[in-house]
């Protein structure tokens, strides 16, 4: 039987097709950066799309020196709640993608205010503009979109949930009693002490830590450690639940 090992994840990137992702986090960039944290594992989670997942993984299977790249997104609820969703396979992301699209305003991006949103391919030519603007709450509740991804074998996580915005303690107030969570991140910075002592209910829950980087240099400077058979979200969902050995080894 493969023996477990501790594998770096940073699963909540940006790319250049978020609005106020930087140029620069283009598939490539994406995937030089996260070698140079020392990352295995990172997920593209860009806002209400995964138009970019699929050029990011092309990257890494030609570039990556080994580097996983999950399917993701950071979907935002009725209420404004930042979410998570994390998947297997770029099929199962774009299925999501679909809800979310049917489900977003119909509102044109403004660059000169928000910023590009740029589709590109594995050698970082731009491919297209997205015209909607992707920041906007879609038209599903947080239980909804959990129920949602979960429909789709993904993983929810709420995001930044110690954030003074588009998180759950700033949006409601409270974590929802029987939301069925897999996990929730803390920001790079967020002291977990202070933020248990503050949030007590989190203390039973997975906590994760991811950089939610916009930014190249920002790429790794959070991250998860977890101990798995491989890099694969079967194995993180096993690891956040403490199955069968996997677990979550450290924060940063």
């Amino acid at each position: 039987m493969e023996a477990l090992r501790t594998y770096r994840a940073d699963m909540h990137i940006h790319t250049c097709l978020s609005p106020c992702g930087d140029l620069d986090m283009s598939p490539r960039g994406i995937v030089a950066a996260a070698l140079a944290a020392n990352l295995d594992i990172i997920a593209v989670c860009d806002h209400n799309t995964a138009e970019n997942v699929a050029a990011t993984i092309r990257a890494a299977e030609r570039d990556g020196q080994g580097l996983r790249v999950l399917a993701g997104m950071e979907v935002c609820s009725l209420e404004e709640v930042h979410v998570l969703a994390l998947f297997e396979s770029c099929e199962q992301a774009l299925d999501f993608q679909t809800l979310v699209y049917d489900g977003l305003p119909n509102r044109t991006n403004r660059p000169d205010i928000f910023g590009e949103q740029v589709v590109a391919n594995e050698d970082d030519e731009v491919e297209a503009f997205v015209d909607r603007l992707l920041i906007a709450a879609i038209d599903l509740n947080l239980s909804a979109v959990v129920e949602a991804i979960h429909e789709r074998h993904g993983l929810a996580v709420a995001s930044h949930v110690d954030r003074p915005a588009f998180g759950l303690f700033s949006q409601l107030g409270f974590l929802p009693p029987g939301l069925p969570l897999d996990g929730v991140e803390i920001s790079a910075r967020c002291d977990l002490f202070t933020l248990l002592n503050r949030r007590p209910e989190l203390a039973d829950k997975a906590i994760l830590r991811n950089s939610d980087a916009h930014f190249i240099e920002d790429v790794g400077k959070g991250y998860t450690e977890f101990d798995l058979m491989g890099p694969t979200l079967e194995e993180i969902a096993m690891a956040l639940k403490g199955e069968g050995g996997r677990c979550i080894r450290r924060l940063s």
